[in-house]
């Protein structure tokens, strides 16, 4: 590694490789791990919901320590945070697989209920994050540059785009199938193979990040005596971490309810569960579109006030979506397609945002605490994730939906209305969120950052 390279293609193509491998395995248990637990294996939505919820307050723990390790370790020749990317790429593709072991499906329930809670609290809890926390703590170290900050933010959510767009477009095509009764069910050793695949491809993406980006700006090591007392006391009083902690767990509500909830509207309300491969096309296509723009536009009007304005359109359009009640799955996906601009501008921007924060935080306190704050941030990701699982299985059950129930007229229509209202209510809060909690306005984020410039120089 050549710390004095500049800057370039291959920083940021290696860095949307990362979420490219990120998600190969996040996107495939977004999209389809609820389901695969419904109506193969036979669990409650309810059921899966709570243990999704419970994995994530584990990951209070988990997250918070693993933080804490990235900040203490050394910076070696191949920099602070590539190489835990070697160290866990193999056990999160492995615990990955692990997830979705159809071959369990005629055991009892309760071993059942145990495998789902042991596997998937050792993907999530621990193998994910110990491969997620220094990737998205890495970008603070490959540039000090704002704008090149905002660049790999964008390139990054690239990166999840094509996973997003692997997994959703692709695999709907192959694991749905038609059952004696002439519904579109889904295939749980198709999709266990999938899982395969997918954590192949993942370790392929990770070890191409690794080659291909340059970690330039040394970050000291952490060697204060860790205090959960002092860190709660000192998030506590950072006002923009609140801030942007709260614009991401309302923000995850709103995007993982929707995004999972096409695995249900699409088969069981439409009848097509290739069109949930359109659905994931389209949206593929809005997140390209939108990266033309969406960073130059933040660095014109400012990444607070681009997001405020792509939540409130996001709301608005599914609302009207909710009021149509549309059974026409051409005129539902175009509306989908207009609620997805907000999820694929705020995706584009959210990362450069959190280098916003730390920038912050270091201005304030004169310390650089990369990995603890991004941790902070990545929990309450998750907890966006467990409100957004725990919320899809409990409003499923709700409705009564079931193996037995799935296709029922009251459960469908139940299926439409959460995929349109769940998100509708998450964009609005996050709009909330944005205006009144986190402070950094552009004027601030220029400020910040030419102040870390004066103080780099100066040393």
């Amino acid at each position: 590694m050549n710390p004095n390279k500049p800057f370039g293609l291959a920083d940021k193509v290696g860095y949307a490789l990362g979420d490219f491998g990120n998600d190969f395995t996040f996107m495939l248990s977004t999209m389809f791990l609820m389901k695969f637990y419904t109506d193969v294996m036979g669990v409650s939505a309810g059921l899966v919901g709570l243990m999704m919820m419970v994995a994530r307050f584990v990951d209070a723990f988990t997250d918070v320590t693993m933080g804490q390790i990235v900040d203490r370790s050394p910076t070696t020749k191949n920099g602070k945070f590539r190489p835990w990317i070697l160290r866990m790429m193999g056990p999160v593709a492995v615990a990955s697989v692990l997830m979705y072991a159809v071959w369990f499906k005629d055991m009892p329930m309760g071993f059942k209920i145990v495998w789902m809670f042991f596997s998937y609290l050792l993907w999530g809890s621990v193998c994910y994050t110990g491969v997620n926390i220094p990737y998205g703590s890495m970008a603070s170290a490959i540039t000090a540059n704002p704008k090149e900050r905002a660049e790999l933010s964008t390139w990054r959510t690239l990166g999840a785009t094509m996973a997003a767009t692997a997994c959703g477009v692709v695999l709907p095509m192959v694991i749905y199938y038609q059952d004696a009764a002439g519904h579109t069910a889904l295939n749980g050793s198709k999709l266990a193979a999938a899982a395969v695949v997918c954590s192949i491809l993942a370790v392929i993406c990770y070890l191409l990040c690794y080659a291909l980006t340059t970690e330039r700006v040394k970050m000291e090591r952490t060697t204060e005596k860790f205090s959960l007392a002092a860190l709660g006391k000192s998030l506590a009083s950072n006002r923009s971490l609140i801030g942007i902690v709260v614009a991401a767990l309302v923000f995850l509500l709103a995007q993982l309810s929707l995004s999972g909830m096409l695995s249900y509207i699409y088969p069981n309300y439409f009848g097509n569960g290739r069109g949930q491969s359109m659905a994931n096309l389209v949206g593929t296509g809005v997140t390209l579109a939108c990266s033309f723009f969406a960073v130059p536009l933040s660095m014109k009007i400012g990444k607070k006030e681009l997001g405020i304005g792509a939540s409130l359109l996001g709301s608005v359009v599914l609302v009207i979506a909710f009021v149509t009640h549309t059974h026409n799955m051409t005129t539902f996906t175009v509306f989908y397609a207009l609620a997805y601009i907000a999820l694929a501008v705020f995706n584009l921007i959210i990362w450069a945002m959190i280098t916003d924060v730390i920038d912050d935080t270091e201005v304030r306190t004169g310390k650089r605490s990369d990995g603890t704050i991004y941790a902070v941030y990545s929990f309450a990701r998750k907890m966006g994730q467990a409100a957004s699982s725990g919320l899809t299985g409990l409003l499923l059950s709700i409705i009564g939906y079931s193996a037995a129930t799935a296709f029922e007229p009251n459960v469908v229509d139940g299926i439409y209305n959460i995929t349109c209202l769940a998100p509708a209510i998450g964009f609005a809060l996050l709009a909330l969120a944005l205006i009144f909690l986190y402070p950094l306005k552009k004027s601030v984020v220029e400020d910040n950052a030419r102040i870390l410039a004066e103080r780099r120089s100066a040393k």
